[in-house]
């Protein structure tokens, strides 16, 4: 059954959501609070960093943007989560399907490389401090933003027009809460090691070469800082990579361990799970550790909240 023959599989239907109706009801306000929380939480690093006239440097514009990147991110799924609890009936169409998975691989992707991106700019700072304003410039940052995105969807749209170019012979349901690449590709029915190597090329495209040119420039950032004498100038160069490398590390993670691995490793209860922590979980932290982590966004927190409490008594 392929797009040529579409009218045999006009839709699919989730199977992860829970059945009782007290466990619907804990997961829609689970997934509500988190939501929520992503919304607020990025939304405030977005407006502080187009207020704040000390943050705009090029690397709190990155941080807008990949602030922004996952509203959008969330928002290609998460809705959809919420009316699927409250809905008898959760399926979605062939082509509903394959526009998420377009959007939420292609989204996904261009965090990867924005993250690449900012690593490089981190490796400007530190390697190349003098050269940095000539080098790191916002017309630099805008190109880089922008080609993040479009790579991502290009990549994300070959792989999304490859999967629902093959035969699906199984049971038109999905063993998950969306459409991701590992479920539906469970329902494929013909060679599957020639189309693994397939998917795996595009993961590696989105996933491993970004990564590898972050473990790169990080390991120049390494040998500059052990060059510097003083324990408190390593001790703040390392503190401006550290918000950074904690994001890379939580979001390589996930997408590795769901999309660099072999199709015969798909376990639906386990990927469901994984799949909650990077659409709900990397969303929800990444503005926390931003924010925790460095010392000018706890200014800006605090300053925006003395603002709201001066205007409030007055």
């Amino acid at each position: 059954m392929t797009w040529g023959n579409h009218s045999l599989l006009m839709e699919f239907v989730f199977l992860a959501y829970p059945s009782p109706p007290e466990l619907r009801v804990l997961f829609f306000l689970g997934v509500s609070l988190v939501y929520i929380l992503i919304i607020g939480g990025n939304v405030f690093i977005v407006v502080a960093i187009h207020t704040e006239a000390r943050l705009h440097t090029a690397m709190y514009y990155f941080l807008g943007s990949l602030s922004g990147i996952e509203l959008c991110y969330t928002a290609v799924v998460v809705p959809h989560i919420l009316t699927n609890i409250l809905q008898s009936e959760k399926t979605i169409t062939l082509l509903g399907c394959a526009t998420q998975m377009i959007f939420f691989i292609g989204l996904g992707s261009a965090d990867c490389f924005l993250l690449a991106a900012m690593a490089y700019d981190r490796y400007v700072a530190i390697c190349s401090p003098l050269q940095y304003p000539l080098t790191v410039t916002l017309t630099l940052c805008v190109h880089l933003v922008m080609a993040s995105v479009v790579i991502g969807l290009f990549l994300s749209i070959q792989l999304v027009a490859f999967i629902f170019s093959l035969p699906f012979c199984r049971a038109q349901t999905i063993e998950h809460f969306f459409c991701d690449v590992p479920p539906v590709m469970h329902l494929v029915c013909t060679n599957s090691h020639i189309h693994e190597r397939a998917v795996l090329v595009e993961a590696t495209l989105a996933i491993a070469m970004p990564f590898f040119f972050i473990a790169t420039s990080y390991a120049f950032i390494v040998a500059a800082v052990l060059k510097i004498h003083s324990a408190a100038g390593r001790h703040r160069a390392f503190s401006t990579c550290s918000s950074h490398l904690s994001v890379v590390l939580l979001q390589y993670g996930c997408c590795a361990f769901m999309y660099l691995r072999p199709n015969s490793s798909y376990y639906p209860k386990q990927d469901q799970f994984i799949s909650l922590v990077y659409t709900l979980g990397t969303p929800l932290l990444n503005p926390l550790i931003y924010t925790l982590r460095n010392r000018e966004m706890k200014g800006t927190l605090g300053r925006v909240l003395a603002r709201n409490c001066l205007s409030q008594n007055n």
